[in-house]
C-alpha cells in the first residue's frame, strides 16, 4: 500500500473538487480582502497579479472555473487585461474600428478618445480596480462592453483581410470573445443577486 504522502507525489490531475475549492477560496480571499483594504498599494498589486505571479499560475487557479462563478469571472478579467497588456496596438486598432459601430458599448466601456494602446491599457486596469474598489457588477459590465466593441472591430478587421484562413481565425476569435462578453454580463447579474460565489 502507498503511504498517503507518497500518493500525493504521484503525477496526475488533482481532485476536481479540491481544485474548485482552491479556486473559490483564492478568488473570495482576493476580492473580499482587496475590497476591505484601505491601502491603494494593495489594489495596485491585485491589478498586477498576473505580472507578479505569471499567467500560468493564475490560469492553474481559475481557468477551469465555470464562467458563472467568481473565479471564472476573475479569470476572464485577468486574461483580458493580459491580452491588452501584451498586444495593446492590435487591441486599440480593433477597438477603434469597433466603436464606430458599437457606440453604446463604447460609451459603457469608457475608453478615452482617440483609443490608442495607452487608453485601452488604462481601461483594462480601471476594470480590475473596479473589482476591488467599486461596484463589481459595473466592472464586469464594463469589461463586457469592452469585449463587445472588440468583437465588432475584429469582425470588421476580418473583412479587410485578404487571406481567407486568417479571416476565419479572426472571426472564430471574435466569437469566443463575444461568448466571454455574455458570460461577464451573466456574472454581473449573479453578483447583484448575491449568487456569484
Amino acid at each position: 500500500m502507498l503511504d498517503p504522502r507518497d500518493a500525493d507525489e504521484l503525477p496526475g490531475e488533482r481532485d476536481p473538487a479540491l481544485r474548485g475549492e482552491v479556486a473559490h477560496t483564492t478568488a473570495n480571499a482576493l476580492v473580499h480582502g482587496g475590497r476591505a483594504s484601505e491601502d491603494p498599494a494593495v489594489v495596485d498589486r491585485l491589478i498586477r497579479l498576473v505580472e507578479a505571479e505569471g499567467l500560468d499560475t493564475v490560469a492553474a487557479l481559475w481557468s477551469d472555473s465555470p464562467p458563472h462563478t467568481l473565479p471564472g469571472a476573475l479569470w476572464r478579467l485577468y486574461a483580458l487585461r493580459e491580452w491588452v497588456r501584451r498586444d495593446p496596438r492590435t487591441v486599440a486598432e480593433r477597438y477603434r474600428l469597433g466603436e464606430q459601430r458599437a457606440e453604446v458599448h463604447g460609451a459603457v466601456a469608457g475608453v478615452a478618445a482617440p483609443p490608442g494602446p495607452h487608453e485601452v491599457a488604462e481601461v483594462a486596469d480601471a476594470v480590475l480596480s473596479g473589482v476591488y474598489r467599486g461596484d463589481l457588477a459595473v466592472a464586469l459590465e464594463r469589461a463586457a462592453a469592452f469585449c463587445h466593441v472588440l468583437v465588432t472591430g475584429a469582425v470588421l478587421d476580418a473583412d479587410l483581410v485578404p487571406d481567407a484562413e486568417e479571416a476565419r481565425r479572426m472571426t472564430h476569435g471574435a466569437a469566443g470573445l463575444s461568448r466571454t462578453a455574455d458570460e461577464l454580463v451573466q456574472a454581473a447579474s449573479l453578483w447583484r443577486a448575491g449568487r456569484l460565489d
